[in-house]
Parts: C-alpha cells; structure tokens; sequence
C-alpha cells in the first residue's frame, strides 16, 4: 500500500547544520560575484566584504564553545570552507586578547569579517631596499574589525592583526586560495621590515567541536546524522562509540560517496583522542562534505564523561541479536543436542545464513547454505515437511539467532531454533568442520513462493514497512538533496549482476542487516529496498525496520531498463595524482635497489600473496615508515586491485614531498605478469590495525578456543551494555495475532 509523505527538510536544525547553510548561501553568493577567484576585481570583492559581515553577525552560528581557545593554546584557526582546488577557503580565526600576528602578506586578496570581538589591522607601505632579502615597512591607515564591519585586502597588501580589548575574538577570514595554497607569502622581522621569509600555513587547522554530551543527544534527536570513526577499522573495532562507522580517513576517497551519499548531511567525525579527524575533516570539506565537526577528545573524551564505551565490529546489529534473544527467547539447541539428533537420524534440516563465501571457508559437515535473507524465500524447498525440525546456525550467535526468529517471526509452521554459539561452540566442544563445500539455493515452487509472500508481508506490515510505487520513488530521489537515500537490491550476487535497477547498490540482505553500519552511515536517512519477488526486500526491511530505520520496499517495474555487472564504485581524488608505473618497471626500480615497496589494503590478502620483498602497512601509518628511507628511495605503493593504492599514493606524496608510485593494476597485475611473489606474514608492519581477525584466524587451538570464549562472552555481555547506553533505536517487532 502506497502512503504519502510530507516532505520534511532534513538539513538539521542544529548549531552545525544552520552554520553550513549559511555558509553554503554565502559561498553560493561569493562564487557569482567573483566568479574567477584569481581575476578578482575590488568592487567584487567589496560586495562579498558586505555578504561576509552578514554571516558574520549571525554570531549564534559561532558559539565559542564550538571554536574553542585556551591560555594553552590562545590562538586557533578553524577551517569552515574550501573548495576541492583550495579556493574561496573561509576559516574563522579564534582567539584571547592580545593574539598578534607580525607583518605579513597573502599572495591573494583576502576579506575578514567580525563576529565578535575587535581585530585591529595595520597597514604598511613596502618600499624596496638594495638587499633583495630585505625590505622597509611604513605604517599606514589602522582598521579596527569587530561585528558588523570588515576590512579588504589585496594580494600584496602587508598588515598585522592583533585582538584588542578585553573580549575574546571570532573573526571571519575569506581568501581566495587556501592557507596551505599560499608558497609565496612572506613575513617581517619587525614593524620597520628589514628581513622578511616565506612561512607556511598554520600548524593545526582545526575544524568545530563538539562536545560529547551534544553528540548523545544528536543521535537521539531524530534528524539525519552520520558518526564516522576516521581509524583504520583494526584500531575501531578496539574501543568505539555504539553508533559510530568505521570509515578510515586514507580510505574516504573511496568510501564516502557510498556510505554517505547526500553531501549536506551532519557529519561528525571521531577518532582516538582527537589527533587525526581534524586531517580527515579537511578532506571531506574539499571532497564537498560541507557540514563536518569533529567530536571533542576524541573516542577518549567520550569514555572520559562517563559515556558508554564498545569493541567488536557491527556492533549495533550484534547486540540487536542478543536483544531479540534475551527478549523474545529465541530457542535453541546445544551442539550436543544437534549431534545427537543427526546420528540418530532425526526428521531434521540445518540451515546456515551466513554468505556463501563464509560457508564455503566452514561449515557443519551436513548443513545447507541459507543465507539471512534467503531464509523465508527458499526455506520451502529445503524443509517442506512441517514436522521438520529446522536449525539455523552461523558463526558464532548473531545470524543464528536473527535467523531463527525471522522464520519464527515468519510464522512457518516447522519448529525452529538456533544452535546456540554456532560452529564456535561445535569446535569448542571438540568436533570438526567442513571445508569447501557449496551447496545449491533452491528455487521455491509457485505454492511455495505464494505461502513465502503471505509471510513476508504480513512480517513487514507488522515492522511498518511500508512499500511505495514509482511515482513516490522518484519524489524521494528528487528529494535526495535534502534527505538522504539509499537504495539496495537485496538479491544474490548472481542475480544483481545478471541485471539490477541503474544506480542501485548490492546488498545481499542477510549481510545488510548483520552490517548496516558498513553500508549506510547516515542515521535517519530513507532505505528503499528492491522487491523483485515479494520475500527477501520485505523480510530485509522487516529487520531494518526494528533497528530503527525508515524502510520502504519498491516491486521494479516489468520492462524497467537495467544494468547488469558488479556495483561500480566511484573514486574521489583529494589530491593531485601521483605518478604509476607498470608492475615490469616497478620490478626494475626493486631490483635495482632503488624503490621500497608497500602493500596498503589487507591484510589477509596481503598475507596469501603478496609483490615479493613489499611490507604490509595500513595507510595511515605510512608517513612514519616513509620518515626512515633513504630520500633517493622511490616509495612504491600497491593494493590488490591497485584502486587504493593509487588514492593512497597521492595522499602520501602531498604530505610527505617524496617520490611515490602506485602499480597499476595492484598486485593482480603483477601476479599476472608473472612477477615473483611472496607469501606470509613476516613483513606485516601494523599488526591488526586494518581489520578485526576473528578468533578462526588462529593456528594455535587453544588461542582460537580462548578466542571463541571471549567473543562469546562479549557478545552476552552487550544487552546489559546497551542499557547503560539508553537510547539504541530499537524496536522490536510485535507478536503475531
């Protein structure tokens, strides 16, 4: 059934979001006027000076406590806009009476605004002397800035700035090119002149805070909101906020387009202790994520208020299991109870939910791979007795039981349960696994499908999924702009690349609810579901749905055009490209001593195989390990398929000035050009800062065991986390009439 909505805008009426519309209305005016930031004419830029001091007498959008100074650190620059090329750059410069900076140019012209406080600027007449390295300085006109008013200045203009009376100032400070665009800028040795040097952009641009208690209630206050944890996901999965997503920030090039699609969205990005979201909070505003802050301390502040702290992966979703365990009392069985009932050949179907790829790698020697959101769609062709006891298994809990109550939720008439700790718990309890082994998805007959839709239905009605027809679909892609919305084709791999809707994203429904996070970041967004047989979209969105998104469904029309092929991803480029070299002339640069090699993606992958000599290093670790070369050594950087590598490459070549290279290709080409390869973990430089490793990793049994049992106990020790963490979303789905 179709229901209308009113449009809501969901730009966010909180302190950070009206500050980015206004600055988004005043660069929007900015950029008409000077259209050509390095052909700008005085009467241009006196114009824009007037629409500056208007944002800036909005001081409300600038609350001091979001653009923070101390007595330790008296002066701060804070980034506010700038564009992908470093132009039309906006920062607000905070800082306690007395803040002075010498005499000094910009190498383009430059407007500041008040928005509180006095900053006086003096002017000085530069006159050349005999000495190329030495020029004379005469004081000139004085402009005092406060609110309402502005000063101009050309590129060649030479001024110093100090904060004057007893108020703390916050002032407004347009360029047109970025503060780390300016090589050539000078400053003086005194107010005279005399000696002058080149100098660059400050130490530390930061970007506005946010305080921890502001960002609990952010994520409770209903409007669309994306937490993003800028550490490699190793390092997250350690200690992390509940609702916070790993999007490391040397990989946002690739990321950020999917897990957070609408450029207007509140973004708060967080990191340990504040030491690295500032960098990324730099990338997003060039890459056009406007509305980024950064939360106060860090991961570390947060612990430090009193506030929840979680490990792990896919948090949210795991303890949604042990919520619908603890609360609706999903049953389920021992390992021994399964075993039991095999040998003596009981009327019994094992179905395990997770990916066909994890079934493959394990699974028991005796049950069929059913993945999450396959389960009420083909569970008729697997288990068509209802006297069948049927038993849903994963891993280790979460997929057990989610998959359990969906077929319960479902109302099959079989017996269902889960087998409690999944193969976890038949390993610790001494027996063995399967490897390898695939088994085929059953296609449901017309009965079987038509008894499947029935239930899905009635499951997704009851979620308050709602499903929506094409001319609703296309108001909510017209309204992208200001709501954000993901669209997801829940079928298998084989049927999404066989042909899907354009622009629709894969998303095998099982694995979308297990790890939405690693999906959709931005909470409060839409989720439309692809519902091309009436089962896996409705059950996907029934669980979605209690987790607390706002999900529809929508049956693809019958001739709709599609696309057919993997999921394109889009690369974004936040620096200049750095050079690539072909994997035969890497080789040669390695064998002639002259080049060191990384790997920067993965490292399983790394450690099945890997460019012969190359070290394995996550990406924000590289500069450190740069630092100790010699500077003749070329860096040579690869990645599998050679994508992130070559984001990687650019990123590093900027903030280091060194000489780096990415294969192209990755190590897929140089495999293929029959290169010489290597295996192992020997050169692993970081650990398991890349990714979380799952206890199945270990070699050492009783390592894995102890493994196993710790993972175990985390996973039950979640529901009495999320009670002292209050607000989670959830809502689980009520029993059936």
């Amino acid at each position: 059934m179709t229901q209308t909505h009113l449009s809501i805008d969901f730009s966010g009426s909180d302190v950070a979001s009206r500050r980015a519309a206004a600055i988004s209305a005043f660069l929007a005016t900015a950029r008409h006027l000077v259209p050509d930031p390095e052909q700008a004419r005085p009467e241009q830029l006196q114009a824009v000076a007037r629409e500056l001091e208007a944002l800036g007498l909005r001081h409300e959008l600038f609350p001091h406590g979001q653009f923070p100074v101390s007595p330790a650190n008296p002066a701060q620059v804070y980034r506010l806009s700038e564009d992908a090329g470093g132009r039309y750059a906006l920062y607000l410069s905070a800082g306690l009476p007395g803040k002075a900076q010498p005499p000094h140019d910009h190498t383009t012209w430059a407007i500041i605004a008040g928005v509180s406080g006095v900053e006086r600027n003096v002017f000085f007449a530069r006159g050349k002397t005999d000495d190329p390295l030495r020029d004379t300085l005469a004081a000139g006109h004085t402009a005092d800035v406060g609110r309402g008013s502005s000063v101009v200045l050309s590129p060649t203009d030479v001024h110093t700035i100090e904060l004057v009376g007893e108020q703390p100032g916050l002032h407004l400070h347009f360029y047109g090119r970025g503060l780390d665009r300016m090589p050539g800028r000078v400053v003086f040795e005194g107010l005279e002149g005399g000696s002058f040097r080149t100098f660059g952009p400050p130490k530390s641009i930061r970007h506005a805070l946010v305080a921890p208690a502001a960002l609990r209630q952010a994520l409770a206050d209903g409007e669309e909101i994306a937490v993003l944890d800028v550490r490699e996901a190793g390092v997250f999965a350690h200690r992390h906020i509940l609702f916070a997503a790993p999007a490391p920030a040397w990989r946002l090039e690739q990321l950020i387009d999917r897990l957070v699609p609408r450029r207007g969205t509140r973004i708060v990005l967080v990191d340990g202790d504040g030491s690295l979201a500032h960098d990324a909070a730099a990338k997003l505003v060039r890459l056009g994520w406007p509305n980024v802050s950064v939360l106060d301390g860090g991961t570390d502040g947060w612990e430090a208020t009193g506030l929840e702290i979680f490990s792990g992966t896919n948090v949210p979703t795991k303890a949604f299991g042990e919520v619908i365990e603890h609360e609706k009392h999903t049953p389920w069985i021992t390992s021994e109870q399964l075993q039991a009932h095999v040998e003596r050949g009981d009327n019994i179907v094992v179905v395990d939910s997770r990916t066909p790829e994890e079934f493959a790698a394990f699974s028991l020697p005796f049950a069929h791979s059913l993945p999450g959101a396959e389960l009420v769609y083909r569970i008729g062709g697997i288990a068509p007795d209802p006297e069948t006891l049927v038993v849903v298994n994963c891993a280790g809990r979460t997929r057990s039981i989610v998959g359990a109550q969906t077929l319960i939720d479902a109302g099959i008439p079989n017996r269902v349960v889960s087998l409690r700790n999944g193969t976890m718990d038949w390993l610790l309890t001494g027996r063995k696994l399967a490897h390898g082994r695939r088994t085929p998805l059953p296609e449901p007959t017309a009965a079987q499908l038509a008894t499947a839709r029935e239930r899905a239905a009635d499951v997704a009605r009851r979620a308050g999924v709602q499903a929506i027809a094409g001319a609703e679909l296309a108001r909510f892609e017209a309204e992208a702009g200001e709501r954000t919305l993901y669209r997801f084709d829940v079928r298998t791999r084989e049927e999404y690349q066989a042909g899907h809707l354009p622009g629709w994203r894969w998303a095998p429904g099982g694995q979308l609810v297990q790890a939405t996070d690693e999906y959709a970041a931005t909470r409060g967004a839409r989720i439309v579901l692809a519902d091309w047989d009436g089962v896996r979209a409705q059950t996907t969105g029934a669980w979605l749905a209690q987790l607390g998104w706002e999900v529809f469904t929508h049956v693809p029309p019958a001739l709709a055009p599609l696309e057919t092929g993997a999921e394109p991803v889009r690369v974004l480029s936040s620096h200049a490209p750095a050079p690539q070299l072909s994997p035969q002339q890497a080789q040669s640069l390695l064998a002639e001593g002259r080049a060191t090699v990384f790997d920067v993606d993965s490292r399983p992958a790394f450690e099945r195989q890997h460019i012969a000599g190359a070290r394995f290093a996550v990406p924000d670790r590289l500069p450190a390990f740069v630092q100790t070369l010699a500077d003749t050594q070329t860096v040579v950087l690869s990645s599998p398929d050679g994508t992130l590598a070559r984001s990687v490459a650019a990123e590093l070549a900027a903030r280091t000035g060194r000489d780096v290279r990415s294969i192209v290709g990755g190590t897929a080409a140089w495999v293929a050009a029959g290169l010489p390869v290597g295996q192992g973990d020997a050169d692993v430089l970081t650990g398991d800062d890349d990714q979380w490793y799952s206890p199945y990793a270990h070699r050492d049994l009783a390592l894995r065991d102890a493994g196993f049992q710790a993972y175990l106990d985390w996973e039950l020790g979640l529901v009495a986390q999320l009670e002292r963490e209050g607000f989670t979303g959830i809502r689980l789905l009520p029993a059936a009439a």
